[in-house]
């Protein structure tokens, strides 16, 4: 039995390779509505749905019974079944998807290990994929989690893991360390054009950083040039970061908030002033490589004295389901693991960023290019792959400073202190930091898997 389950993953894989974008995209033009009146198997496929949902419905109200409770997951068959389910639904094999659905929500759990809970989550990415925005059960699995849970959920996952405060306080060091190059000529002014600054949680640190160097007679000015989502998004953080520098005497902070989109007009550049490109996960949202190679010509003409680059280390393909799936769930499960190193099982934090943050992406990477109304997937790379792009833009990579390096080590010893286990003699368990590309790059990773990579550039 067990060389017949080996042999049906490894041809599982093989046809992953050998159809990238062949048959099976054929087969999605061609993609029905589930269950039609006129199929003749249609009242057997309504029976599996209501199926589906009921065995769902059961293992959410089971999962509250048994909070903290950990049962064994039979992860390797957990993860079989869920690729060949994943299969049948790129085929558009109705039947055969519903009947894995029923099967997998039946021995997965949100109250489970890691294993559990991420199977869970891309059982409902399939099985909102397979019902398709038509079905009137659609929006019951993809329910997305409010403004103000997405916002919490992403708070906890930002405090508790060291995955988003390495992103940032890399970018921040080698800012600080471009601003105090050219401190003789700049006139003590900092403009940061930041190209996604979302809840802005990157600069507090920024700021803290640069009022050390300042006093009331020397001040410093720091000026934040931010692209938002929203109008509401920008004006919630202009409050958040203005409040925030309002306890720095020696500081003056400016904010001018753009809508995602807007061109650079009107951009205030004072004389002299250090110029800082922030594009932290911010290229991977552009669904083609047109958009980002004029972004890159945007931020060449500026002529900046560094650009930050940071982004989700992956590839992702957005042309093929197959491919992208696979690659997402080697990057989520090592995410759901990862948590282990932050928070017990039963926390209610871990739980908030499970369901509206790492819930929420998987559920729209699996459907992204099934949304009629924002067909866009994000575009994860290898840092190579960014590499290239960077280099043929006319920019060049800057060596990170030493700094940077003993920053992420220390960041470690702080955020990952729940796991009790060791890895290799470490002590900050199955996170690590490493340096690649001959210390122009630094990458964040869970055990074998890079996480991230930040690197730093300069026009050439």
């Amino acid at each position: 039995m067990e060389n017949t389950e080996e042999e049906e993953l490894l041809n599982l894989s093989l046809a992953i390779v050998a159809d990238p974008g062949g048959e099976n995209n054929r087969k999605r033009k061609r993609r029905v509505n589930v269950c039609k009146p006129l199929n003749p198997s249609y009242e057997v496929c309504e029976g599996k749905i209501f199926k589906l949902l009921q065995v769902r419905e059961e293992m959410l109200k089971l999962d509250h019974k048994r909070k903290g409770v950990v049962e064994d997951g039979k992860g390797l068959h957990l993860i079989h079944l869920l690729l060949i389910t994943a299969t049948s639904v790129d085929e558009n094999n109705v039947n055969s998807g519903l009947q894995n659905l029923i099967e997998l929500y039946q021995s997965v759990s949100l109250m489970g290990d890691s294993v559990q809970r991420v199977v869970a989550y891309f059982a409902d990415g399939l099985a909102g994929r397979l019902l398709t925005r038509k079905s009137p059960f659609y929006d019951m699995i993809m329910k997305e989690p409010t403004t103000e849970e997405e916002f919490l959920a992403f708070t906890c996952l930002y405090r508790v893991s060291p995955y988003y405060q390495f992103a940032h306080f890399t970018a921040n060091q080698a800012i600080i360390e471009a601003f105090e190059k050219e401190e003789m000529i700049n006139n003590r002014a900092l403009h940061v054009i930041d190209f996604d600054v979302s809840y802005g949680f990157q600069w507090p640190s920024l700021i803290q950083s640069l009022s050390e160097k300042a006093s009331s007679v020397n001040r410093i000015s720091l000026r934040l040039t931010g692209y938002g989502r929203s109008l509401e998004e920008l004006q919630e953080t202009e409050a958040r970061l203005v409040s925030f520098a309002k306890g720095f005497s020696n500081l003056v902070f400016e904010f001018q908030g753009l809508l995602r989109g807007s061109k650079l007009i009107n951009l205030r550049k004072k004389k002299n002033e250090t110029v800082v490109v922030n594009l932290v996960f911010h290229l991977n949202t552009l669904n083609n490589f047109l958009k980002i190679s004029d972004t890159l010509k945007s931020v060449h003409s500026l002529r900046p004295s560094i650009v930050i680059l940071v982004e989700q280390e992956g590839s992702r393909s957005p042309t093929s389901f197959l491919s992208r799936f696979m690659e997402s769930l080697h990057y989520f499960a090592a995410m759901f693991d990862s948590l282990d190193d932050c928070l017990p099982l039963e926390s209610g934090e871990r739980l908030s960023i499970e369901k509206n943050h790492l819930g929420k992406e998987i559920k729209g990477m699996i459907n992204c290019d099934n949304d009629e109304e924002n067909k866009s997937c994000p575009r994860y790379e290898k840092m190579e792959r960014w590499k290239s792009k960077m280099e043929s833009h006319g920019f060049e990579g800057m060596k990170l400073s030493s700094k940077c390096l003993i920053q992420a080590k220390l960041l470690l010893k702080i955020r990952t202190h729940y796991c009790p286990l060791q890895c290799e003699g470490e002590i900050n368990g199955g996170f690590r930091v490493y340096e690649r590309d001959e210390g122009k790059a630094l990458s964040l990773g869970w055990q074998d898997r890079t996480l991230l990579t930040a690197s730093a550039w300069q026009c050439v």
